[in-house]
């Protein structure tokens, strides 16, 4: 029997303790929680609690932490978005491989700096770009792979953000303003532009992009009267999709009640709406994130690529249509479940592929990502299934779609990698 990797944590959130904090606890002879930093006392004691962490290796912030030296392999970075980069220069200085939550940062310099840290210290970095670690994505990858399809074509992608979530995360949340985080193509799509890359296999020469606000803003309020908060007498409670007592006061507690409360007692999420931030009108919030946004990508050799997200679905997933000169591919993935069917063009036979069933978040996804991260780690030779430098070029593309959105011009994707490469040297 292997001995389990150890690891510190810094950030013991939703993600930290429930993601992977639970999956250490399952497989306690892969991995092992040995640190933890985290600002909100409750939190740490929670995560200190599950894991036996001993007082003297319980922290208020990564700093002090890192300060003592490596005291595991690796250093597990689960913070917000915009707290990833401190931790993980430090991490990787100090001699740590590290698992770092996507994106890996909310500039496009920080990202180069944190690769080329990495690389500079010869460590592991490994995103948690935890879709690639599904089966369904996995079986697309296998099959355009194989040639399946031929030569592709051309691709449609669409992650279809629902409704509720996008209220959550991107107007009333942590996600809503891209001063405070980053833009949504980047916290939201990063996932689905490495499928991208990693799936066709070649590099994207051009980027062009549109998209907009235009539905959870003060001029769409269904009445002039809605208050800044639903519980301060919403004059439309009863018709509004987004009232949040409707999200929040039912009988579920898990994700994303969960994260309003530490306690998720009625009376405690009761005094979460009225006080916090997710207790707001979503057309009375401070978010100016897109609510909808296209991404045309040119690849090298000619095929072409459609990315759309919005937040206006009924239904939470991504839907993907591959189209080759020998054969078609169109499969769902979503809460509802997962369908992926390849067609081939002589035959005209069509195949519908089975998927086993997953057994955590994302698919499998969650489970597939920490188990390919103990794997890389005690088989260094043999590596992680994408490297630092790998998942940046999805970052990379994000900027250069929002770039693209704002100017209105076409990115040239060559330029705009030596430039961002300038940047991180400023």
């Amino acid at each position: 029997m292997s001995k389990p990797i150890e690891a510190v944590l810094v950030g013991a959130g939703d993600r930290g303790y429930d993601v992977m904090g639970r999956r250490a606890l399952a497989h306690p002879d892969d991995l092992r929680f040995v640190a933890v930093a985290e600002p909100i006392p409750a939190r740490l004691a929670r995560f200190a609690s599950a894991h036996a962490i001993p007082p003297e290796r319980q922290y208020t912030g990564w700093k002090p932490m890192l300060a003592k030296g490596q005291m595991a392999d690796a250093m597990v970075c689960a913070t917000l978005d915009d707290q990833h980069v401190g931790p993980t220069l430090a991490a990787l200085a100090a001699g740590y491989d590290v698992l770092l939550e996507k994106p890996m940062a909310t500039t496009l310099a920080d990202c180069v700096r944190v690769v080329r840290a990495a690389e500079k210290a010869g460590k592991l970095l490994q995103i948690a770009h935890v879709l690639r670690y599904t089966a369904f994505f996995s079986a697309i990858y296998e099959a355009v792979s194989a040639g399946r399809l031929g030569d592709l074509v051309t691709v449609t992608h669409h992650e279809n953000v629902s409704y509720w979530h996008m209220a959550h995360s991107f107007v009333r949340g942590n996600w809503r303003n891209a001063a405070e985080q980053s833009p949504m193509i980047l916290a939201k799509c990063c996932h689905d532009l490495d499928l991208l890359v990693w799936i066709i296999g070649r590099p994207v020469t051009h980027v062009q992009s549109f998209g907009s606000l235009s539905h959870y803003r003060a001029d769409q309020a269904p009445h002039p009267g809605v208050p800044a908060r639903c519980t301060d007498g919403c004059p439309v409670e009863e018709t509004c999709p987004f009232y949040a007592p409707r999200f929040y006061l039912g009988d579920y507690v898990g994700w994303p009640v969960s994260v309003i409360s530490e306690d998720t007692s009625l009376a405690a999420r009761r005094e979460a709406l009225v006080a916090g931030p997710y207790g707001r009108c979503v057309y009375r919030c401070d978010n100016d994130v897109v609510d909808h946004q296209t991404v045309n990508l040119q690849f090298e050799g000619g095929a072409t690529a459609v990315l759309v997200m919005h937040g206006h679905s009924d239904e939470e997933g991504r839907a993907v249509r591959m189209d080759g000169t020998r054969g078609s591919l169109r499969g769902r993935f979503g809460h509802l479940g997962h369908k992926l069917t390849l067609s081939d063009h002589l035959t005209s036979r069509k195949e519908r592929v089975k998927l086993p069933d997953a057994i955590s978040g994302h698919g499998g996804g969650d489970d597939g990502l920490m188990e390919a991260f103990v794997r890389a780690m005690r088989n260094p030779a043999q590596g992680a299934l994408t490297t630092g430098r790998e998942s940046l070029e999805s970052h990379l593309l994000a900027f250069a779609a929002e770039e693209s959105r704002l100017t209105g011009q076409v990115v040239e994707m060559a330029e705009f990698r030596r430039r961002a490469e300038a940047l991180a040297e400023s």
